[in-house]
């Protein structure tokens, strides 16, 4: 897997997940799309069912699958959030990811209730949301002052509700509240793309080095308060109980 901030706490998840059942993790990879994620788990060993509404995103991802040589590993389902219960495996995934999905699905609260009943006992989910505060310091680093005022006091960070494909944008403390009220304990919050993103990339495409340095204090600033509530993403690891 790569090494930015998501993959090393997703990486730590499956390792303590395989020592904790004595086998092989399941993963739930619901909207998983193209396998993004879904081939890289399982490279690293895991199970990987990915649930998504796209026949043409789930043909990408067993063409993916292949190339990798894990096609065995992975399993590609059609459906969505709603198809969740009959889907997902018995008595639940080891991990269930949400990647990109809180945003756009219509009911969050119904959506984080179909995560949990996918979740094994003592499970976790990995949700990974657009920030609403990184689209306010974009926007008003692009001068579009009144767009940013408009996400800045939208009460689910939104522009316009006809016209976005995102429903909505989540802060750190708005992201823990709706985990800790479909009843899980939220374990990690992190930003994805705190600094990294704000990088040029003709400063780190032909130096190796510099890469590596940005690389480490993206790192470092990924869990740390006010760098990580403005990163690009929000990523939260959340455990339901065993």
């Amino acid at each position: 897997m790569r090494s930015d901030a998501v993959h090393q706490v997703l990486e730590t998840e499956i390792a303590r997940a395989a020592e904790r059942l004595g086998r092989r993790p399941r993963v739930l990879d619901v909207g998983g799309g193209s396998g993004v994620w879904a081939v890289p788990l399982a490279e690293a060993g895991c199970a990987v069912t990915v649930i998504d509404p796209s026949p043409n995103a789930l043909a990408t991802l067993q063409r993916r699958a292949e190339d990798a040589g894990v096609a065995d590993r992975v399993t590609p389902l059609q459906g969505d959030t709603e198809a969740l219960a009959a889907l997902s495996p018995d008595g639940g995934a080891d991990l269930v990811l949400a990647h990109g999905l809180l945003e756009v699905v219509d009911d969050v609260e119904a959506a984080i209730a179909a995560l949990a009943a996918s979740t094994a006992p003592g499970g976790a989910v990995s949700v990974l949301v657009a920030n609403r505060y990184a689209a306010v310091l974009a926007r008003a680093l692009a001068g579009r002052v009144s767009e940013a005022l408009r996400l800045l006091n939208d009460a689910d960070g939104v522009l316009d509700a006809g016209s976005e494909t995102l429903q909505r944008r989540f802060d750190s403390d708005g992201l823990q509240q709706t985990l800790a009220a479909g009843g899980f304990t939220v374990e990690v919050i992190q930003g994805q793309g705190a600094l990294s993103d704000l990088v040029p990339g003709s400063i780190t495409d032909d130096n190796p080095r510099t890469a590596d340095a940005v690389a480490e204090l993206e790192q470092a600033a990924a869990t740390r308060s006010p760098l990580r509530d403005i990163a690009t993403r929000l990523h939260a690891i959340a455990r339901k109980p065993a």
